[in-house]
């Protein structure tokens, strides 16, 4: 056969071969751009309602007889409060050992599950195969929604975001998240639950607000479930993300923070 001849016939067998993968590929994006027009759409910068237009320092101000006055946000931390939990013998034992460390300690961040109820705006990126939820201090949780099980423990270590999968129930993102370590040891105003802790978030948007119940169950420290909640409202502040550090603390209140959080800790 002539070369020509040759190369003309292999060329055409290298097309022919090459259509079902790509008709199989071509129907695959189509199965995906189908599956993206099913899911909601949750753009802008969210922050827990009650922390809405509270500066860095977390205190509101307010002139009252010509004086400044701060004040708390009134349900600073309503979703994860240590006085609404049933708290067994080890979980209050835990909650006086975080107190008794507290003085003087700076927070690495968030961690979870505190980030989810914090004035730090949350950004929501949705695909068909995973939630993305960060924050400006580039805490950043993944949630796996491409039909995935659970990893099984020998597959799974602790983490300060733990493992996250989750399912969609029509507009409500189905969230249960294991693993976590210790939440206190990351940030010390935060519950401490145990690693043997097991969070199932479901958030839904309603309107202008997106709402989010939390259930934590934890044999280790709980007599019975924490059930909390949390609505999200848009910062009309922001037009982007901005990542920053902890490094960048200009409140100069420390101390007045530590005292004030320890009170509502203790309560």
């Amino acid at each position: 056969m002539p070369l020509r001849r040759l190369c003309v016939a292999t060329c055409t067998a290298l097309l022919l071969a090459s259509v079902p993968a790509v008709a199989q590929n071509t129907e695959q994006q189509s199965d995906r751009s189908a599956a993206f027009a099913q899911l909601p759409h949750w753009p802008g910068y969210w922050v827990s309602e009650e922390h809405a237009e509270v500066p860095i320092t977390g205190f509101r101000a307010a002139i009252v007889d010509g004086v400044q006055q701060l004040s708390r946000p009134p349900a600073l931390v309503s979703l994860l409060r240590a006085d609404q939990a049933a708290w067994n013998e080890e979980g209050l034992a835990r909650i006086a050992l975080a107190r008794a460390q507290l003085a003087g300690r700076k927070s690495l961040g968030w961690g979870y599950p505190m980030m989810m109820n914090c004035g730090t705006p949350l950004a929501f990126t949705i695909t068909p195969e995973v939630t993305v939820i960060t924050n400006a201090y580039n805490e950043t949780r993944y949630i796996y929604t491409d039909g995935r099980a659970m990893p099984s423990e020998e597959d799974m270590w602790p983490t300060t975001w733990g493992t996250s999968v989750g399912h969609w129930e029509g507009n409500t993102l189905v969230i249960e998240t294991r693993m976590v370590k210790n939440p206190t040891e990351f940030f010390q105003l935060s519950p401490p639950f145990s690693e043997e802790a097991v969070y199932v978030e479901r958030l839904t948007l309603d309107g202008d607000r997106l709402q989010m119940v939390m259930t934590v169950t934890d044999l280790v420290t709980l007599s019975q479930p924490y059930h909390g909640a949390v609505n999200y409202i848009r910062e009309g502040g922001f037009d982007r993300m901005i990542q920053v550090d902890w490094d960048n603390d200009r409140t100069g209140n420390d101390a007045g923070l530590n005292t004030i959080e320890l009170q509502t800790v203790g309560n």
